[in-house]
């Protein structure tokens, strides 16, 4: 008798018990939105828009991507932290908002590690040095020169106060020991136009985004900002190469979605973003854009955020870089 009254009770235990999981299970049912706080054009724009198709055709439902921009990526990024925490809103995140404003601005209109859950960093890539053409420096040394004879005339852009952009410029001015000027603009993409018009003297860009007018002529790449030298122009050295030791800037992208996100659906975002990065069209295309696939685990994930949280602090610091 008493094992009767006990077997229901444990039978709607184990029933409500498997309704998370059932859930998890069935998702995605509807439309999933990926949230990019840059504009159309930019690196990450261009890798989200090759992810996205693949991602669709595995869940079965539309994946949209929305083109937040606005306030250096805290708009795009403020909405997925304060979306409902169930995957049909994730991040795809830029450096800027996660890893480098809690430090440049100080407080934000989200916390970059309390708000979100990560599921995966996607890629990373470097950005390549580019002087306008009309500059007389054809490498890292002629342009070091330049830039100490001139201080304080010449200019660097980016897309905005936190960008690979802008902290790779801050960095130069201090390992190169220079002074050349910072020039927000409210996108990359005006910032390119006016780096190929001469608006500007250089910018040190994703190499995604200016690989293309290097190898045209339009801009003049003297060196590369990762630690190795790119497949796509294998002539360009490296910054340590040139002379800075130390000098290593790679922008990188991945997913978050809004924390007590369901481990279900964040371990299927996960295993389904890796397995669309092993696709051999991906691979390929990423390459070409001198992007660098990774698709790490979670909390491999969020363990690289924490250091480039701390590794941005003492570059910000060294550099006195502000929030223009």
């Amino acid at each position: 008798m008493k094992f009767a009254r006990v077997r229901p009770l444990v039978l709607m235990s184990l029933a409500f018990g498997c309704v998370p999981l059932a859930h998890a299970q069935a998702w995605p049912a509807k439309t999933v939105r990926l949230i990019l706080p840059a504009p159309p054009g930019s690196a990450p724009d261009f890798l989200s828009r090759l992810m996205g198709p693949k991602l669709s055709e595995l869940w079965g439902q539309p994946v949209v991507i929305d083109n937040v921009v606005g306030a250096s990526g805290h708009i795009g990024t403020e909405r997925v932290a304060k979306a409902p925490p169930d995957g049909y809103s994730i991040l795809f995140n830029t450096i800027g908002p996660i890893a480098i404003n809690t430090t440049l601005m100080g407080k934000l209109p989200f916390d970059p590690v309390k708000d979100f859950a990560p599921v995966t960093l996607l890629a990373k890539t470097p950005n390549i040095v580019c002087l306008h053409p009309s500059l007389p420096a054809k490498n890292v040394k002629e342009f070091i020169a330049l830039a100490k004879s001139n201080p304080g005339k010449l200019t660097f852009g980016s897309g905005g106060a936190g960008t690979t952009q802008h902290l790779s410029g801050e960095l130069f001015n201090v390992l190169a020991g220079v002074k050349t000027m910072h020039v927000p603009y409210k996108s990359s993409a005006q910032m390119t136009i006016d780096a190929i018009g001469g608006q500007i003297d250089y910018v040190m860009h994703n190499a995604p985004v200016v690989q293309g007018y290097v190898q045209q002529g339009k801009l003049r790449g003297i060196a590369v900002t990762s630690a190795k030298r790119l497949t796509g122009v294998p002539e360009l050295p490296t910054m340590i190469e040139a002379g800075l030791p130390g000098f290593e800037v790679t922008a990188w992208f991945g997913l978050l979605v809004p924390a007590n996100t369901p481990s279900a659906v964040i371990n299927k975002i996960q295993s389904d973003s890796v397995r669309v990065l092993g696709m051999a069209d991906i691979k390929e295309r990423f390459q070409s854009q001198a992007a660098e696939s990774v698709g790490n685990k979670p909390e491999e994930f969020a363990a690289f955020i924490q250091a480039e949280i701390a590794k941005w602090a003492k570059v910000i610091k060294l550099s006195g870089a502000k929030p223009d």
